[in-house]
């Protein structure tokens, strides 16, 4: 499971990998089940009452109807299912702790969070202990007491056949993609879950009070490829399968070798150009390419062509005379969000990550959640908003003149 966008550092998170909050995280079995199942529901008149068994030991979930009923549901132990949560908290409960994905486009003091969105106890994802090891995703997770609860101002009802459910304040979004994660694949429609794993249309807006309509025919699924969004935070789902028919870190490596042997040369300086290591990918290298975003044009760096003061990296390419980003070119290093393993022949525009042409074009029509209403591509290497008619440009290198 990878947070998307990864970090502004393309592959790795700005401080590393530390503890349980990560740039990815794999999911295996436990070596016992702790998952959990609804057993006995309970209508509550006092909250003395209520409290009292939320402090059973049980996990349970409260639905708090008006100030004078509540409805609680105990879960009881399930051996054949292991559950992993998934929030901004770093209490023991949470499994993985992410944070607020910062897009690669701000500096760092535009990129302070004064308040996150991302719940504390986001989602849970439960997992078949068995063949095929099936994961579904439900909105919100147990806190230290086992415990979730949905005040009064949540979006909470009673479903026809009885059993309470309801939405978390920002909600928990999931969008699987069509035909898979593979070169074939197309966008799918966002959804949101529930915090009993049912399917609905988005609200309104992120955090309304009233819920979507019940999407009978989808599931909470994790299929290979999912979209699941936190309000802050995007984590792409791949599966064992997935990840099997997925380009490696090794692949990568060698098709910026293969790249580096064919000797790209600025057509203008004639100098050799090389996509730098992919452990120096922070520092611009003297070697490394460049490109102008609305042609394509790949050459050396160079400090002519500016057409204005106002816009620094806008310059006019001396080679079709088209005005546009000037920008360094980067390797995209997470193989995850590769969909083939084809040779990186794109750029995203306006930032210069690189990948395969499928995988850009992917990525570049994926609409994704963006703050509490809007939606936009971003590059999935840095969470920059996507620009231009296409999003991203196919590269155009020049060949050694010997």
């Amino acid at each position: 499971m990878l947070p998307y966008p990864d970090s502004r550092y393309n592959g790795a998170l700005p401080n590393g990998d530390r503890g349980r909050r990560k740039s990815r995280f794999a999911l295996y079995k436990r070596p016992k089940a702790n998952g959990v199942k609804p057993s006995t529901v309970h209508v509550i008149s006092t909250p003395q009452a209520s409290k009292a068994i939320s402090c059973k030991g049980q996990h349970s979930i409260s639905y708090t109807l008006s100030r004078n009923q509540t409805v609680v549901v105990e879960y009881t132990h399930d051996k054949d299912t292991d559950m992993f949560q998934v929030g901004r908290s770093t209490e023991s409960p949470i499994d993985f702790v992410v944070t607020d994905t910062i897009s690669g486009s701000q500096n760092n003091d535009e990129a302070q969070i004064t308040q996150s969105t991302i719940s504390r106890f986001a989602c849970r994802i439960v997992c078949d202990r068995n063949e095929p090891y099936t994961a579904r995703i439900f909105a919100a997770g147990f806190d230290s007491s086992k415990n979730i609860f949905l005040g009064e101002k949540a979006a909470k009802w009673k479903n026809p056949d009885g059993h309470m459910d309801g939405l978390t304040t920002n909600g928990v979004l999931v969008m699987h993609p069509r035909g898979g994660f593979t070169e074939e694949s197309q966008p799918g429609v966002w959804r949101e879950i529930s915090v009993c794993g049912d399917v609905y249309t988005l609200r309104e807006t992120r955090s309304a009070q009233q819920r979507g309509k019940l999407v009978e025919t989808e599931t909470n699924v994790l299929q290979d490829g999912s979209l699941i969004d936190l309000c802050g935070a995007t984590l792409l789902w791949r599966t064992a399968d997935g990840l099997f028919h997925t380009p490696t870190q090794k692949h990568i490596e060698a098709l910026r070798q293969e790249i580096n042997a064919a000797r790209p040369q600025c057509p203008v300086g004639l100098n050799t150009l090389a996509f730098p290591s992919i452990n120096r990918k922070e520092v611009v290298e003297e070697k490394q390419p460049w490109a102008y975003l609305s042609c394509g044009h790949v050459h050396g760096y160079h400090n002519w062509g500016h057409r204005s003061d106002t816009e620094a990296n806008e310059r006019e390419c001396p080679m079709c005379r088209t005005v546009g980003p000037y920008v360094p070119l980067w390797l995209g290093c997470e193989a995850g969000f590769y969909v083939d393993a084809g040779p990186p022949t794109h750029a995203f525009t306006p930032c210069g990550h690189v990948c395969s042409e499928k995988s850009a074009k992917y990525w570049s029509q994926i609409p994704l959640p963006h703050g509490t209403h809007a939606f936009h591509a971003a590059c999935p290497f840095c969470a920059t908003q996507l620009l231009g008619e296409q999003n991203c440009i196919k590269l155009i290198f020049q060949g050694p003149v010997d």
